[in-house]
């Protein structure tokens, strides 16, 4: 009976950590958004997590005739890229990003987690510099 328990509770967490790990961890989708940085940030209480929101636009409305601006919310997990983007502030962006289906505290508060910066330019076109 003791045996019989064991491998029921052991099939038990071994499904519970593959639902964990499906949950916070399979990369769900991987794309590229690009725009206007319209902010960049590093916020949280216990868990420092750096938060960013990008500004798309030219989409067509639901209206016709009326142009309607799309917002990416990203969250940033390594501080080489924070920094980037830190003096990227309203500048255009192309940023690679990884979908997660669930958020974890210490990952950021969006399920899209930005892991790397394309290109930086100013608001006339050029490219600026930047170090990868």
């Amino acid at each position: 009976m003791g045996r019989f328990v064991f491998i029921v509770v052991a099939i038990i967490l071994l499904v519970l950590g593959g639902l964990f790990f499906y949950k916070y961890y399979f990369v769900f989708g991987r794309g590229v958004k690009a725009g206007e940085l319209n902010y960049f940030v590093e916020k949280g209480y216990v868990f420092k997590t750096y938060e960013g929101k990008l500004i798309q636009s030219g989409y067509k409305g639901k209206v016709a005739g009326a142009i309607q601006s799309n917002e990416f919310q990203f969250s940033v997990s390594d501080a080489h890229i924070a920094q980037q983007l830190m003096t990227a502030s309203g500048k255009w962006v192309e940023l690679h990003y990884k979908e997660y289906l669930g958020t974890l505290p210490w990952r950021g508060y969006s399920p899209f987690i930005v892991d790397s910066v394309i290109i930086i330019k100013n608001s006339n076109g050029q490219d600026l510099p930047y170090a990868q």
